[in-house]
């Protein structure tokens, strides 16, 4: 089998679905690895340390993508599609529930794609899970962009020139990216506070020595089976807005990374909350990419509204290109060898996160949600 390794082509994105030891590891394992020259440049990987590897080297894109197992991070162009091989197989991700097109484009091309945001949620799949992987990332990187946008330091100091009040971070979901946005305002000093509708989060929460706030909502069935938080009604929502605005009045910082999947992200700040705000203060919107859960948030970039700095924050994975290669290419590779146990690709069905991954296969699209979704499209009420 032949694996290939394009280099992406995504504005902004600087990551490369494997790295140099993610290859020695697949070469190994008896399966040939193609990389287009310069894939790993802008995370740090250099041709030489791919060559030194093992794998093999070209010149231009068309030959990593017709290869017998197609390696991405972002989801292909509609060029990238085109020179996919029928009856080959793609790894990476796809956005299948907020891009459902993509899927239809490469089923025609009888292509075999593997979704990692599919993956089930369970722990078996847990070292294969890029998801959450890179939101631990982002939710990093966000901590720091809101640092350094603040015009004041996190820490509390207590110097000659008086004593400067540390800054105060507010979180809002307590998933991965924001447990680790948590972590980190901690670590630089901040007073955190998270809000998340799921009460099970709390414990997780206060054990990274942040305060767990809750609001008087009643949020119902507020996580999945997957233990993702689900959509609530827009009542709901607006009772919350008008909770949460009273407590941006007094944060410096505000990080929202409240998602759902294959939906418009909630809208949990709105232009009110926003005025109500510090002059100075900084938003970091990690659903952007979605819509944002900020009104005033351009997804095009940063902009200023009533004196508050509103970021987005789509992919911020990629600001950190050498670790989050790194660390996707170690979900990438866990699950290649899942599906690729002898240097062939093995579908057994049977076997519940081959079924959850697979999104199109011999010319059809398997995942019921995304078929749902584009039939919704084709066909609407």
């Amino acid at each position: 089998m032949i694996a290939g390794v394009p280099a992406e082509t995504a504005p902004g994105e600087r990551r490369v679905a494997l790295t140099p030891d993610a290859v020695r590891t697949l070469v190994r394992d008896g399966i040939e690895v193609v990389v287009q020259a310069g894939a790993g440049a802008a995370a740090g990987f250099d041709d030489a340390s791919y060559g030194q590897a093992g794998a093999r080297l070209v010149a231009g894109a068309e030959e990593a993508l017709s290869a017998d197992l197609v390696l991405k991070v972002q989801p292909p162009s509609a060029v990238e599609i085109a020179g996919l091989r029928e009856g080959a197989a793609y790894v990476g991700f796809l956005r299948p529930l907020d891009a459902p097109a993509v899927a239809r484009q490469i089923a025609q091309r009888r292509t075999t794609a593997f979704a990692l945001e599919l993956l089930p949620r369970i722990t078996r799949a847990q070292s294969m899970d890029a998801l959450s992987s890179q939101a631990n990332l982002a939710g990093y990187r966000a901590v720091l962009l809101g640092a350094q946008t603040l015009p004041r330091i996190f820490p509390m100091l207590v110097t000659a020139a008086g004593t400067i009040q540390p800054a105060r971070v507010f979180v809002i979901g307590a998933g991965v990216a924001g447990l680790q946005a948590i972590a980190t305002a901690r670590r630089l000093g901040a007073i955190v506070e998270a809000y998340d509708t799921r009460p099970v989060v709390a414990e997780q929460v206060q054990s990274l020595g942040a305060r767990f706030i809750e609001l008087d909502l009643d949020t119902g069935d507020a996580q999945d089976a997957g233990g993702y938080a689900v959509a609530q009604t827009e009542e709901f929502y607006q009772r919350q807005r008008a909770a949460l605005g009273k407590k941006l009045e007094k944060s410096d910082v505000v990080i929202t990374t409240a998602l759902v999947p294959g939906q418009p992200a909630p809208l949990l700040i709105d232009e009110a909350a926003v005025r109500g705000m510090k002059p100075g203060s900084v938003i970091i919107d990690l659903a952007s990419e979605n819509g944002g859960n900020c009104a005033c948030t351009d997804p095009s970039g940063p902009t200023t509204a009533h004196g508050v700095r509103i970021l987005p924050g789509a992919n911020l994975a990629s600001d950190v290109p050498t670790h989050a290669s790194q660390m996707y290419a170690k979900n990438v590779v866990t699950l290649v060898k899942h599906l690729v146990p002898k240097s062939e690709l093995v579908l057994d069905l049977d076997d519940e996160i081959t079924r959850g991954a697979m999104l199109t296969h011999a010319g059809q699209i398997t995942n019921d949600r995304v078929k749902a979704l584009l039939e919704a499209v084709r066909d609407p009420v």
